[in-house]
């Protein structure tokens, strides 16, 4: 029990921190069509995360990776059950990873903006998908006794889970131009600055809506796995404080302060869920656990020693990796 704990607990950290990462990520995707006008502008806004993206990436691997090793009852009912929005996401990954590549590889406006819109659309639908899947494991699914997902993919698409969807999407878009107002120069560094201002509003807003809405859509605020005490309230104080450290041009901070909601809302949700992984939406008895869902204690015992040492040197490297390409953006250092 103690090891499941321990795993469940990595996986929550796992997602946090890729959320964390990979929503700014997507977020410079989204808006590289609206905040690049000429081409030497939208250079600019694809090298801040350059050097980044495949790295952030790697969290959601593992994140997969992990579940699938340590939880392989989950891994097989959210794969199924979801088959077909993570086919959709993983299609939008792969384009988003070509864009990065293919971009350049001739010198025609049309072509590179052919591709300019390719990694808007392989950002925007990751960054809604995540949401909606989310939301969806939180409010519960069609899964029977044989812990087998029955729905369909219509049922993924319901009114909760697409307002989740839009807020994920919102938010992620709202930590980009967070990202691009500390990491450009100008003049996109004001162009990221001003939409922040307006799209905080409706961010915030949205997020709270679907606290509020999950009162009524699920169990998570009733049959609480762990009291998450002020984390929830963590997360809603740093949402709020981001937007007073935006009014104050104080974006260091506001980015921060974005990030730490990020990933308190994300403690929040797997705190809710504990001690189980996946709600079920017909009986409560046949939801998965970490109890039914996991693999053996060998298996969880041999997974703990080996993310005990590769866990530290991963997270070495990326910090390394933003400590080196941490200078801010220029049209020069982009031409090069």
């Amino acid at each position: 029990m103690t090891l499941q704990v321990l795993w469940f607990v990595l996986i929550t950290v796992l997602f946090a921190g890729f959320f964390f990462l990979e929503g700014f990520d997507y977020g410079v995707g989204i808006l590289l069509p609206f905040l690049g006008k000429r081409d030497e502008e939208r250079r600019m806004i694809i090298a801040t995360i350059g050097p980044f993206w495949d790295g952030n990436e790697v969290w959601m691997i593992t994140a997969g990776g992990a579940m699938f090793a340590a939880f392989p009852n989950w891994y097989a009912t959210l794969f199924s059950g979801f088959y077909m929005a993570l086919v959709l996401m993983l299609v939008a990954l792969i384009l988003r990873g070509v864009a990065f590549e293919f971009r350049d590889s001739l010198d025609d406006p049309r072509w590179r903006r052919a591709w300019d819109w390719a990694l808007f659309v392989g950002s925007a639908i990751p960054a809604l998908l995540w949401g909606v899947a989310l939301v969806n494991i939180i409010e519960g699914v069609p899964i029977d006794q044989h812990m087998q997902y029955v729905g369909g993919f219509w049922n993924l698409l319901n009114p909760y889970a697409l307002l989740g969807g839009l807020a994920s999407l919102i938010i992620f878009t709202l930590h980009g131009a967070f990202f691009l107002a500390l990491k450009a120069d100008e003049p996109i560094r004001e162009r990221a600055y001003q939409l922040a201002r307006r799209v905080w509003i409706p961010a915030t807003v949205l997020m709270f809506l679907v606290v509020g809405t999950g009162y009524f859509a699920s169990d998570i605020f009733v049959r609480l796995g762990v009291n998450p005490g002020y984390v929830p309230l963590t997360a809603g104080a740093t949402l709020l404080a981001s937007g007073w450290f935006l009014r104050e041009r104080q974006l260091g901070w506001a980015f921060g302060m974005l990030g730490a909601s990020i990933v308190f809302s994300t403690f929040a949700a797997f705190l809710g869920l504990f001690p189980r992984v996946m709600v079920s939406s017909l009986n409560a008895a046949w939801s998965l656990t970490i109890t039914n869902a996991s693999s053996s204690n060998y298996t969880l015992t041999v997974m703990t020693v080996v993310a005990g040492i590769m866990v530290p040197i991963v997270l070495i490297y990326q910090a390394w990796n933003y400590y080196i390409f941490r200078q801010r953006v220029t049209r020069q250092s982009a031409a090069h």
